[in-house]
């Protein structure tokens, strides 16, 4: 055999190896960056480990999971919800204010903010599909729309206990006992509540849109709305679908908050449409899947707060985790799409 004859045999399987190792690590990006931050935080501060520390990153993190969830929803379509952020943060309030000014107990504030939510959805969804105005500025005057709208009942003031009204009376309600065990109780005093209310709704919606017709029809609308038209499906039905779904779980992520803090802050979804922007992406990286999926919206939520909870047992400034995220996160997407690209 020639020495040509030799390379021309040889090379294929050279190349299949290194092609093999570039998937691999493609597929495997996020969770290899996943697993060198466990252990690098782990070696550096070792209480980062403990099992309770753990369980608060799944809490710290339970909120922007089920928000984050309701956004990949919107990129499945080819669109984008701005307004989540928003949302939950005027679900914090409205919640708040429902139990504390009106005197409503948890089983009449839960669905009456569940319905807010799912109410701004359709409104999204009637500027989008309806009026035809494009997602990213629907949405976007949606969330100053309810930025403005949350303090208008309060005159801009938080939400507690004996609260101040701007006609001068003191509120005379408080929060139900029930509300609070929302976002305070847990299973077995280790796994909290807003924990398992985010692996149900993970472990719900992986089902409805990967093993189901309408997950089917979520995605073909996105990836071809003309097609998916033609095919017979009611494509602006989906899209309202997925934005009072995505509203609704914006609700729910406010409602969990609401009763983690006990209060209606004016500030408390300051950083909850980034969060949840930054776990919708980095879910695209997850098994190298390159496209919006709840499971990948899970890790990259987890990602988020594994990397915000080890910055701050490691003392990094607060002013330098923005940057530290954002160069993360540029680090996963850049391993799932550099890699494995067609050589020439």
């Amino acid at each position: 055999m020639t020495n040509s004859a030799q390379h021309t045999s040889e090379n294929p399987r050279g190349g299949n190896g290194l092609e093999t190792v570039r998937e691999t690590i493609r597929r495997g990006a996020v969770f290899i960056l996943l697993i060198a931050l466990v252990v690098g935080f782990s070696l550096a501060q070792p209480a980062f480990i403990n099992i309770n520390n753990l369980m608060s990153i799944l809490q710290a993190v339970s909120v922007v999971a089920i928000i984050g969830a309701g956004v990949t929803v919107t990129l499945a379509i080819g669109g984008f919800d701005l307004s989540v952020g928003a949302v939950a943060a005027s679900s914090v309030m409205a919640a708040s204010y429902a139990m504390i000014v009106l005197g409503l107990n948890a089983y009449q504030t839960v669905p009456l903010v569940l319905a807010f939510g799912a109410l701004v959805g359709f409104a999204n969804a009637f500027l989008i599909v309806k009026l035809k105005v494009p997602d990213l500025l629907a949405t976007l005057s949606s969330m100053f729309l309810l930025t403005g709208l949350q303090l208008i009942p309060t005159a801009g003031r938080s939400i507690s206990v004996g609260l101040i009204l701007p006609d001068g009376t003191t509120a005379t309600g408080k929060y139900d006992p029930a509300f609070l065990t929302i976002g305070r109780s847990s299973l077995f005093g280790t796994i909290p509540f807003s924990v398992l209310m985010m692996l149900l709704v993970a472990l719900i919606l992986f089902v409805l849109t990967e093993r189901t017709r309408l997950g089917r029809l979520l995605y073909a609308t996105g990836g071809n709305e003309v097609a998916t038209r033609l095919a017979g499906a009611n494509v602006n039905r989906i899209k309202t679908f997925a934005y009072v779904l995505s509203g609704t779980l914006a609700a729910l992520g406010g409602i969990i908050v609401a009763a983690r803090v006990g209060r209606g802050d004016v500030s408390s979804g300051a950083s909850l449409l980034m969060d949840s922007v930054a776990a919708s992406l980095i879910g695209f990286a997850v098994l190298g899947l390159r496209r919006p999926n709840v499971l990948g919206t899970l890790i990259g939520a987890v990602f988020v707060g594994v990397l915000l909870n080890g910055l701050t047992m490691l003392n990094a400034p607060y002013y330098t985790q923005d940057f530290i995220k954002g160069a993360v996160l540029v680090g996963a997407l850049a391993l799932t799409y550099g890699i494995g690209r067609t050589q020439n």
